[in-house]
């Protein structure tokens, strides 16, 4: 650890250590060709990707005593483009579900989606305006298991229909594992859905609403995305949309994620910006 004084996003040792053998792994893989090993240390790099991810500040309001934002955007852009930040990711969440005793891959997941606003820089050709919220900008579509825990990713316009949305996560997950058997989706999700579904050998169940419900009532078993969903929301970086491509919005989940589940196991915990 630099001798700078911590930001409360910094991993401490515990959880550095979860993810240091990654990156050590990666860095022998990509050696200098003039043999350098690099002007800052990966902890930092890390240490500042979490940091903005948490306060959601642009690239060059990075602190000072963090790398420069031309070192960490390298860094970020590099392990988005490699899959590192996923390596990372994944590695910590099969540790997670094997402390709470469960298998390294689940059998269920659960799955929805959020239209969020992007802001004025994003293409347009890769936002669009949800019909049904009014929201212009993207769909973060999640698929989690019943820990709250990210097992696939899709990132579409805002415009684009659940359908889509669900396809590509049933899609993500078979390409993530062949252990999920069901999934659970709202009234959103049509039969087209369910129809993937079973091409992938994966129940695809439609949770419906309690007609007799009043507000909202958390459904069993599904209400565990929308968690996952208000979690996400503490790291402002997510909050708005503010990457070019849709890659970058995913891989900000994964860094989201990582943080989460690094604290989890280590029993850390990070201040939460509405106490203040």
């Amino acid at each position: 650890m630099s001798m700078r004084n911590p930001y409360p996003s910094d991993l401490t040792d515990e959880p550095w250590v979860l993810i240091e053998p990654v990156i050590t792994a990666w860095k022998a893989r990509h050696p200098s060709v003039s043999g350098h090993q690099g002007k800052y240390a990966m902890r930092e790099i890390v240490n500042a990707i979490l940091y903005q991810n948490r306060t959601g500040c642009q690239w060059e309001f990075l602190p000072n005593d963090l790398p420069p934002p031309g070192a960490v955007k390298y860094y970020f852009y590099l392990w988005r483009d490699d899959g590192t930040d996923q390596t990372i990711h994944d590695l910590l969440r099969w540790q997670l579900r094997e402390k709470k005793r469960r298998l390294a891959d689940p059998s269920l997941v659960a799955v929805d989606t959020q239209s969020i606003h992007a802001a004025v820089g994003v293409p347009a050709d890769t936002t669009g305006k949800d019909a049904s919220k009014k929201v212009p900008g993207r769909k973060r579509c999640l698929a989690v298991d019943v820990l709250g825990l990210v097992i696939a990713i899709a990132v579409l316009p805002a415009s684009a229909h659940d359908n889509a949305a669900g396809i590509a996560l049933l899609d993500g997950v078979a390409e993530q594992t062949d252990t999920v058997r069901k999934a659970l989706v709202d009234q959103g999700f049509k039969k087209s859905v369910v129809d993937h579904g079973a091409t992938l050998g994966i129940d695809v169940e439609i949770v419906e609403r309690n007609p007799t419900d009043q507000g909202f009532v958390p459904q069993a078993k599904r209400w565990i995305v929308e968690q996952t969903n208000g979690i996400l929301m503490f790291y402002r970086r997510l909050v708005r949309d503010y990457e070019h491509r849709p890659a970058s919005s995913r891989s900000r989940v994964y860094w989201a994620m990582t943080s989460v589940m690094a604290r989890r196991l280590t029993g850390a915990t990070l201040p939460s910006w509405r106490l203040a």
